[in-house]
């Protein structure tokens, strides 16, 4: 049997289903999402919010407060779009050369904006619901940006939620887990200075390349060798770049690394043990290493609370079927995980199709499952209802 909430934002459904269709011939980056902003913002005043705006530049917070209830809720969506040039062919395709929602930030905006419409007209609650639009995601982290600010100064909560799709779980099907669920993300840049010289006279130079190679190889060895085994962590070498022609060797060489963990301490190990054997092997090869070493999101933490809490709610609205109570952690990175280092709160995701032809997010041929905004924007719903009613 469907749930009283999905028929009643069925009902309204094909006006959020061209939002984010809308959304999506309109994508923005991170910080520039003014017309994305402009939209929801009028939107929601119009449903009765109280509307802030400028938060991060282009972040909204919505704020409806109904009876004495002294629960306070944040339910949070990410609005920026990447720098992908769209290949769908959908009526819907961006307008924007070179930028494209390819990751369903249209779709999850649309969702949370069901769920404003339907609480703000029909819902039952008493307490402080706060609904936060969040610039960034992507790059640089408008999450940080909006802490930083004083976000849950302003506008305080007692837990706070977001949800993300994914591709290859069947549509609408809800996956939650407890814990660490999405890695920390570090990226790492390497320039080896050395000596160029001719390729004919090797022993001349001292070759940044050799060393590079060196390097990329030996870098495997700190996840097989000096992580747990029963720990997670990723070192990839994205670029090495240099020189120019097959008989100059370069004065040069850069490394541009991604690394990932999904433990605080196995994140700091790998940082040390990357540290040392760069320094060691340039070194041993007579060139000069200079390392910068930027950490990005942090490993994402789900509260054992929030996250049981969460889960009923999914149990409730789609049936044990329908749910993966406890899913495996993920070495992505998401920065609603500065907001969880602040909030206790959850992050769940939500099946985009699990059928031939779809493909991953980050991915020119993707697009978001309009299905899913019945299915999300009820989720939210009952969210709310239930944790400002508990």
């Amino acid at each position: 049997m469907t749930h009283p909430l999905m028929e009643a934002l069925r009902v309204h459904a094909s006006r959020f289903i061209d939002l984010r269709r809308d959304l999506h011939r309109h994508p923005e980056l991170g910080l520039a999402e003014t017309r994305t902003s402009d939209v929801i913002a009028e939107q929601l005043a119009a449903y009765g919010y109280e509307v802030t705006r400028g938060i991060a530049q282009t972040g909204i917070v919505a704020t409806l407060k109904r009876g004495n209830g002294r629960r306070r809720l944040g339910l949070r969506a990410d609005l920026d779009a990447l720098p992908i040039h769209e290949a769908t062919g959908r009526p819907w395709q961006s307008v924007h050369e070179g930028v494209m929602h390819a990751c369903g930030h249209d779709g999850h905006t649309a969702m949370l904006m069901a769920a404003a419409h339907y609480l703000a007209t029909e819902g039952n609650f008493s307490g402080t619901l706060h609904l936060i639009f969040q610039p960034a995601e992507e790059h640089p982290g408008g999450a940080k940006i909006m802490i930083e600010e004083g976000l849950f100064e302003r506008f305080p909560c007692d837990a706070v939620f977001a949800m993300h799709n994914m591709p290859g779980i069947a549509q609408g099907h809800l996956v939650f887990r407890a814990g660490p669920t999405m890695a920390s993300s570090d990226d790492v840049t390497i320039v080896l200075t050395g000596q160029g010289g001719h390729g004919a006279m090797p022993h001349r130079a001292a070759d940044p390349v050799v060393a590079a190679a060196s390097i990329v190889m030996a870098l495997q060895s700190i996840v097989s060798r000096n992580v747990d085994p029963q720990q997670t962590a990723v070192v990839t070498v994205g670029a090495l770049v240099a020189g120019s022609a097959n008989n100059v060797i370069p004065d040069s060489a850069r490394l541009e690394l991604s690394v990932r963990a999904l433990d605080r301490d196995v994140r700091d190990l790998l940082e040390s043990r990357i540290r040392s054997l760069v320094s060691a092997q340039a070194e041993s090869f007579g060139v000069r290493a200079e390392i910068t070493y930027k950490r990005d999101y942090p490993v994402l933490v789900n509260s054992a609370y929030e996250t049981e809490f969460a889960r009923q709610v999914g149990i409730e609205l789609a049936g044990p079927d329908n749910v993966t109570p406890q899913g495996a952690a993920l070495t992505g990175s998401e920065d609603f995980a500065v907001m969880l280092e602040h909030c206790p709160g959850s992050y769940l995701l939500i099946g985009n199709g699990a059928g031939e032809g779809g493909c991953m997010v980050h991915n020119p041929g993707y697009d978001f499952n309009d299905d899913n905004i019945v299915v999300g924007g009820a989720y939210w719903a009952l969210l709310a209802e239930r944790y400002l009613n508990d």
